[in-house]
């Protein structure tokens, strides 16, 4: 396969095993339906997000509709791209197989949606359906493999980690309320420790039917990392808002979570985690990994310098900036606009009304990006 000018590599598991040297949980940004475009990649990227997810694509649209693959995903050659996994919502091994040979040139891995609780995708046996058809999982991630071979792509893990034909292929997970199937999910899915079939795993512990403002469940975390945790890297997806207030602990963590609860004591220590996954804090602070407690303006600017490049419909925008300007999933809820300035925000019609609106906002704080709170940008 030839080398596609402009872009370069990293293999996924060579960004766990830095993540590791340099004794921290890898940071990640989750796939988000609209959200986890281009622009805001590029965005989260710069303030320390190690690995990006796309949106999830339907795998056999995006292989029969030249429309559906120039609208899904978008890939940048001039400027950062930053490490990019595409997640696929497949139930087909073939299907998954020939998405996934069609992104290999443009992306460091590919990613099969086994969590997304929505109807919709349930119906088609499509996300948290998946979690009851683990042999179709299996060979669907078995085959996705042996087509990136096939097709010239290094898929051989660990081993492949310094080639820049290097692939990844992964899987996203919910759990059940009976955790003996999602072990034997994983262990089917996960298949002989001397040739497993996925590089690594991300869990979103909540079943299909937990709503998002359950807290996750920890102990389901803690078994499923201590048994899987030495065989295979693990992710935490859910209910990560802020370094600092995670509800468990783990030797990889820093700075270390601050509890507010009496029961400290009791709190889980998640020894074989490897990194973290969040969507909506990424969402209201771009900048969350890489120390900020709330959105400085910087990162708004960031947004809008990568929209200029690669442009989103402009409602899309609005609302990426809309969120950044106000207050954030961690402890901290101080926002760069009040309530009322975010309202006429939503009033601009078009890019120059926003950029404008912006600026004459800048002004009234003062370029040295003082908040209504009087704390300084990024303090």
């Amino acid at each position: 396969m030839a080398e596609i000018p402009g872009l370069d590599f990293i293999h996924p598991l060579k960004l766990f095993d830095i993540a590791k040297k340099e004794k921290r949980l890898l940071y990640t940004s989750a796939p988000m339906v609209r959200y986890s475009k281009l622009a805001f990649r590029q965005t989260v990227y710069a303030y320390g997000t190690d690995l990006c997810w796309t949106p999830m694509i339907l795998a056999k649209e995006f292989n029969r509709n030249h429309f559906a693959r120039d609208s899904d995903f978008t890939i940048s050659t001039d400027g950062p791209q930053p490490p990019t996994i595409v997640q696929f919502g497949a139930n087909v091994p073939q299907e998954l197989a020939r998405a996934s040979s069609l992104v290999a040139p443009f992306c460091s891995g590919v990613d099969l949606n086994c969590g997304c609780p929505q109807s919709w995708a349930c119906s088609e046996t499509l996300g948290a359906a998946l979690m009851e058809k683990r042999e179709l999982v299996r060979d669907m991630v078995v085959e996705t493999r042996e087509q990136l071979r096939r097709d010239g792509w290094a898929v051989n893990k660990e081993k492949d980690i310094d080639s820049r034909k290097g692939r990844s292929v992964s899987v996203k997970i919910r759990v059940h309320k009976d955790l003996r199937k999602t072990m034997d999910f994983i262990t089917t899915v996960l298949g002989p420790d001397q040739d497993r079939h996925i590089d690594w795993l991300t869990i979103h512990p909540r079943t299909r039917s937990t709503p998002s403002s359950t807290p996750i469940n920890l102990e389901a975390l803690e078994l499923l990392t201590s048994t899987f945790g030495n065989r295979v890297p693990i992710l935490l997806s859910g209910d990560v808002f802020a370094l600092g207030t995670l509800p468990f602990t783990t030797p990889l963590l820093t700075p270390t979570p601050t509890f507010t609860t009496t029961t400290t004591p009791t709190t889980p220590t998640i020894p074989h985690l490897s990194g973290l996954m969040t969507a909506r804090a990424l969402l209201t602070n771009p900048a969350l990994y890489a120390g900020y407690d709330a959105c400085p303006w910087s990162a708004v600017e960031t947004f809008l310098a990568n929209v200029a490049r690669c442009p989103l419909p402009y409602k899309l925008v609005q609302h990426h900036v809309g969120e950044m300007c106000g207050p954030g999933m961690g402890a901290d809820k101080s926002a760069l606009l009040t309530k009322a300035q975010r309202a006429g925000l939503m009033g601009c019609g078009n890019m120059v009304d926003l950029v404008d609106f912006l600026e004459g906002v800048r002004v009234t704080v003062g370029e040295g990006g003082v908040r209504r709170d009087g704390r300084r940008d990024g303090a």
